[in-house]
């Protein structure tokens, strides 16, 4: 017969609210990154119509890159902050893990490549791989936090 999915549980049933919870550090992270991916798309139009004349090709490119991958990891915090709602034992600490791991590499990552594009001081780019490391430690906690079992 057809299957419709997982059983509904209802969110209303978790005090997601309870700080022995940890619910207000993780409805915070949430909000850290849809803050970010606010500032993503404002920095993404800055850069389309601000910076199109000003900035050579190569550097609009830089410029762009900070802006995508700041929005991936916004995106990533958003959905770091929701996990963390959800799971109600020690994985979450791999999640809180995850959630500095992005929030970091988007100012080493994003945050160099702007500077970068935006001052021409390509010495600036030895900063970004530092950044992009931080990406990857952050995607491999978040992944562990849910191979470890994390449950409700």
């Amino acid at each position: 017969m057809f299957d419709a999915g997982p059983p509904f549980i209802p969110l209303s049933s978790m005090n997601i609210h309870e700080p022995s919870h940890g619910g207000i550090a993780f409805r915070r992270i949430a909000a850290a990154g849809a803050w970010s991916a606010g500032t993503a798309v404002a920095l993404g139009a800055f850069g389309a119509h601000g910076l199109r004349g000003i900035l050579s090709p190569e550097m609009l490119a830089v410029y762009e890159t900070g802006v995508r991958y700041q929005m991936y990891h916004a995106l990533a915090l958003v959905a770091a902050g929701l996990a963390g709602l959800l799971i109600r034992n020690r994985d979450r600490r791999l999640l809180l893990g995850a959630s500095w791991a992005f929030g970091c590499g988007t100012l080493l990552f994003s945050g160099s490549l702007y500077a970068m594009a935006l001052s021409g001081l390509r010495a600036l780019g030895a900063v970004t791989p530092a950044g992009g490391l931080a990406f990857i430690v952050g995607w491999v906690l978040f992944g562990a936090a849910f191979v470890r079992g994390g449950r409700a």
